[in-house]
């Protein structure tokens, strides 16, 4: 349809078997993404980011998990194809660039042997024509020696490098949309600046929309267009970049600002942390998921909490618009109170 989404999701729910019954680790999760965007997932380890995503894909294991709600991609009903016609799909259409890429890579199997795999299973190429293409690759994505890394296993390759081939792999077929779950965890700091970079090269060059996951707030300023915060398997703010940079609405997204050590002013002798740990899909709280680690939490909080907002700028809290640019101030003093 003419102007529709590339992507479409609608109250996503994942859940896991466990000992004591089904456990929804993912709950009511909506988003869209569309042409060439960049979304960017963010939220702490166990959030139910990467969860999300790989039920989007199909590549959660269908005899322990119940997926339910609806995926639209292109007008596919992702969630509804047998798993030969997501194959088609996974790699050509939409790829993933793994969160370890020690891990996503065979270990046996040479580097370039991987990603000529990857391009003949899904183009009807010769083998000589893949191997240009996968050498090709390799030097867009920035490595020095892209004929000799073709040859390389993946254990002879720098972590930086072995990201950068994982990404090679991930654009052998110009996908429309590119998962990248977390891509520049355990890089220093120079070589995720080169990531970065061109995975914004990338959306330019190809037209690839871009769904970011990662728990690193100054990423999510540097590429992305829009964010969802996720906590305790819930969305609990959608926005633009913009507007959770300059008006965030939920004291998570509070707290995540706030841990950002910042570039100008006075230095803190100690940075602003959230107390306690995320809970797990088998303790979650009765009302609000945050609640327990809420310095502002009241009464209400002990409820399921509203969606406040309309559209993509929305947040699940029970502080009100009226009350919000104060409280904000308690965690984020740099807004002086004001919205």
């Amino acid at each position: 349809m003419p102007g529709a989404p590339l992507l479409d999701v609608a109250a996503l729910t994942v859940s896991f078997a466990t000992d004591r019954g089904f456990v929804k680790a993912v709950n009511d999760v909506s988003f869209t993404v569309n042409e060439g965007e960049i979304l960017s997932i963010v939220g702490e380890s166990g959030s139910g980011k990467t969860v999300t995503l790989l039920s989007l894909l199909g590549l959660t294991d269908r005899r322990t998990t119940q997926v339910e709600g609806s995926v639209l991609f292109r007008g596919r009903r992702l969630l509804e194809l047998k798993d030969r016609e997501m194959r088609r799909i996974r790699g050509k259409e939409i790829a993933l660039i793994s969160q370890d890429p020690m891990t996503a890579l065979t270990p046996v199997h040479t580097i370039g042997w991987q990603i000529v795999e990857q391009i003949r299973a899904h183009d009807p190429v010769s083998e000589p024509v893949a191997r240009r293409r996968a050498i090709e690759l390799l030097g867009e994505v920035g490595l020095p020696n892209p004929t000799e890394a073709f040859t390389r296993y993946p254990h002879q390759l720098s972590g930086g490098m072995r990201q950068r081939a994982v990404i090679a792999m991930a654009l052998s077929c110009n996908p429309a949309l590119l998962v990248a779950d977390e891509p520049t965890t355990a890089l220093d700091v120079t070589v995720q600046a080169q990531v970065l970079e061109l995975l914004k090269r990338l959306r330019k060059d190809f037209g690839s929309a871009i769904i970011l996951i990662t728990h690193d707030m100054g990423v999510v300023a540097e590429v992305a267009d829009r964010v969802l915060v996720m906590y305790a398997g819930r969305v609990v703010e959608s926005g633009t970049t913009r507007q959770v940079f300059e008006d965030p609405w939920h004291p998570y997204t509070w707290g995540l600002l706030a841990s950002i050590p910042p570039v100008h002013g006075e230095r803190p002798a100690r940075l602003t942390s959230i107390p306690g740990t995320p809970p797990t899909p088998t303790n979650l709280p009765p009302g609000c998921g945050f609640a327990p680690r809420c310095r502002l939490r009241f009464t209400p909080c002990d409820q399921p909490p509203p969606r406040q907002g309309e559209g993509d700028r929305r947040a699940l809290c029970f502080i009100s618009e009226d009350r919000r640019p104060a409280a904000r101030a308690t965690v984020l003093p740099q807004f002086g109170g004001a919205a």
